[in-house]
Order: C-alpha cells, then sequence, then structure tokens
C-alpha cells in the first residue's frame, strides 16, 4: 500500500509539471489556434536568469520574481514582433515561425551560456524531503502538487470571474466580434502570452527543483511532453490540459513499473505511441474545447 502511494505523489508531482507547461500551451492554442514551440525556451530562459541571479549574490525569492519577470516579458515580446504581424496567417505558417524562434533561442543560449548544464543549489526547502510514514516525499513534490492545484483554480477562476478573462475568452471564441465589440484585442493577446510566460515560468522553478541544473535544451523535453499531454487532454481545452499533463505523468510512472531496466529507453517511444493512438482514435481529446478559435 505504501508503495502504491509513493508512486501515485510521483506521478502527481511529475504530471503537475506537464500540467503547468500544458496550460501555457493551451491558451496561446485558445486563442491564435497554434502550438507555440518556443514555450520550452522559455522555461530555459527563466533557469538562466535564475542561475546568473543567485549567482550575483540576490535572495532566492528576488531571483525568482526576476526570473518571472524575464520569461513573461520574453513570451509578450515574442507575441509582439514574431506573432502579432502573422495574425490572421495560416496556423501552419505561426507554427513555423515557433519552431524557428525556438532554434535561434537555443543557438542564443549556446552561444551566450556555453552547452554544459550549470548546476543550481535550491533552497532546502526544495531540495530536501520528509517522510510520511514509510512513504518518502521530496519538498519539490510536495509543493508541485499543490502549486499546480493553486494556478489552475486560479487561472479558471481569473478567466470565468474576471472582466479581462471573460474578454480573452470571447477573443478566443470570435476575433472579429470580440473587436467590435470594443474589447482591446492586443492587450489580450499580449496578457495570454504574459499568463503564458508565467506558468512556464512556475514550470521551471519545479522541474530544476527535481533536476538540479540547467542546460540550453533544458525546456525541450518538458514540452514535448507538454504538447502530448495538450492532444491527449484535448487541444483548446484548458481543463483538458491540466487532466492530460497528469495522465501523462502518471502513464510515465507506470511505465516505470513496469517496464524491466533494459526497456526504458523505450519510455518516451510509448509515450508517443500514445499520441498517435489519441490522433487515430480520440483526436478531440479527453476533454475536447468547447469550439476552436475563429480567426
Amino acid at each position: 500500500m505504501e508503495l502504491t502511494i509513493q508512486y501515485i505523489v510521483n506521478a502527481l508531482s511529475l504530471g503537475g509539471v506537464y500540467a503547468l507547461v500544458a496550460l501555457g500551451l493551451a491558451i496561446v492554442f485558445s486563442i491564435f489556434g497554434f502550438i507555440n514551440f518556443a514555450h520550452g525556451e522559455l522555461l530555459t530562459l527563466f533557469g538562466y536568469v535564475l542561475f546568473y541571479a543567485l549567482s550575483a549574490g540576490l535572495p532566492f525569492g528576488f531571483a525568482v520574481i526576476l526570473g518571472l519577470a524575464c520569461a513573461m516579458a520574453c513570451a509578450v515580446l515574442m507575441e509582439r514582433v514574431a506573432f502579432r504581424p502573422l495574425r490572421g496567417a495560416n496556423p501552419v505558417t505561426l507554427l513555423v515561425t515557433s519552431l524557428a524562434i525556438s532554434g535561434a533561442l537555443q543557438v542564443m543560449f549556446q552561444i551566450g551560456f556555453g552547452t554544459r548544464p550549470k548546476p543550481l543549489v535550491m533552497p532546502g526547502f526544495l531540495s530536501g524531503a520528509f517522510n510520511v510514514g514509510s512513504i518518502y516525499i521530496g519538498s519539490a513534490q510536495a509543493i508541485s502538487i499543490i502549486v499546480v492545484a493553486l494556478l489552475a483554480i486560479g487561472l479558471n477562476m481569473f478567466l470565468n470571474r474576471t472582466r479581462f478573462g471573460l474578454a480573452l475568452l470571447a477573443s478566443a471564441q470570435d476575433f472579429d466580434v470580440a473587436k467590435l465589440m470594443g474589447i482591446r484585442v492586443n492587450a489580450i493577446y499580449a496578457t495570454a502570452f504574459a499568463i503564458s510566460g508565467l506558468l512556464a515560468g512556475v514550470a521551471a522553478l519545479l522541474w530544476i527543483s527535481m533536476r538540479g541544473s540547467v542546460e540550453p535544451t533544458m525546456g525541450f523535453n518538458p514540452l514535448v511532453k507538454a504538447f502530448v499531454a495538450t492532444i491527449v487532454g484535448g487541444m483548446g481545452s484548458l481543463t483538458g490540459a491540466v487532466v492530460g499533463g497528469f495522465f501523462l505523468g502518471a502513464f510515465e510512472v507506470v511505465l516505470q513499473i513496469l517496464l524491466p531496466p533494459d526497456y526504458q529507453i523505450f519510455r518516451d517511444a510509448i509515450v508517443l505511441a500514445t499520441l498517435i493512438a489519441f490522433l487515430l482514435f480520440r483526436p478531440r481529446g479527453l476533454i475536447p474545447a468547447a469550439a476552436m478559435p475563429t480567426k
């Protein structure tokens, strides 16, 4: 029984990180209708800002706030410089643009910061662990579960109970009608990207707490897993993104349990095969979005 609970905790903590990244992808998709593959580099940017801020002797809390601010600013800059001029373009064009931004940022990280991982010493409340009976729970695991729950609830309340959130949802449903109603769509779109940057920064903090280092391609793996989660949960569905993230985390833990050690290298391949299965047999995901964005 204790071992089962241990696996559940591991699945929830891993799925929580995937859910946060998937939420950032889903918010952008719900409005623009494309997956922003440069989202992973926001995680990496947060990691490097955190590393150099801590190296400069800044307090941990201030370094985290600075990292979150930089991730949000970079996300808004992406929207303003790269995606706003292409508004109304074919989603494939936007997708290719996001891939180009992702590749360019990875090269910039490699040139500017080097290719070797940079170790990050996290404070005790993130790097430590505690026991509940015979169950071993890492501090980062417990915090990730709590943070994901709070952010998911807070984001849902923001979108459904605030004027700005309702305007964002209206813009996602129909851009032209929202504009005719006097909604400042440019501000709405920038806010959506800022929220995605915030979620990326929080996810990066939890991911780094589990890994203990940052490198130029750090955001790639959680981005791919979050992309799978958005497909599994339902493209454009925020609830589906959370469900898909936890589903994927649980699925990976199950594979870790069932696969023999020599076959663990096939775990990611099985995850991608699951993605193909969902695309074939349930393309709208577990919790489909109410409506696709209209551009």
